[in-house]
């Protein structure tokens, strides 16, 4: 009984120090590889401007803008300020955020690097996107397209206009 202890001891002693040993090798492979990876997910992207036909308000009688649905309905809006109090900037997104919170990263063919900031009215579920354009011409040309974008971890910083792809690897 006492040889079986042993035994079995030795080899969960070996696993420990292997299964140390390997992850130590992996956070240093990761502390020097600067590239931050992520997960494809197919999306269907939408599009959307600051216009008053993408996100519903017009100018009330004193020329003010005003929400005209949903529970905001005839209560200022301010155009072209995300829910996150940003500015809306090309590579603005729209998401559902309890899928994708604020912050979080995409590379979406076509369209380039993107960062949920906002969050749309029609806008539910994981596999749906609304991409900010600046004009209505370029939200109207871009329409609705499934495509297979990349989300990236949390934390990942924005990326820069001039960052390549994601690789496939």
């Amino acid at each position: 009984m006492r040889a079986k202890f042993t035994i079995l001891a030795l080899a969960l002693l070996l696993t420990l120090v292997a299964g140390g040993c390997s992850l130590l090798f992996l956070e240093e492979v990761s502390e020097n590889d600067e590239i931050i990876r992520g997960r494809y997910v197919t999306i269907e992207a939408t599009a959307y401007c600051p216009c008053g036909q993408c996100c519903d308000w017009k100018l009330d009688a004193k020329g003010n803008p005003v929400h005209t649905k949903g529970r905001q309905r005839g209560k200022p809006k301010a155009v072209g300020i995300t829910a996150n109090g940003t500015k809306a900037t090309p590579g603005t997104l729209a998401a559902d955020t309890r899928h994708y919170p604020m912050g979080t990263v995409f590379y979406i063919p076509g369209y380039g690097y993107g960062c949920v900031e906002d969050r749309g009215g029609d806008i539910r579920g994981r596999s749906r996107l609304d991409l900010f354009f600046p004009t209505h011409k370029q939200a109207q040309a871009w329409g609705r397209q499934r495509l297979r974008c990349v989300v990236f971890p949390k934390g990942t910083p924005k990326m820069p206009k001039n960052a390549p792809p994601p690789s496939e690897d």
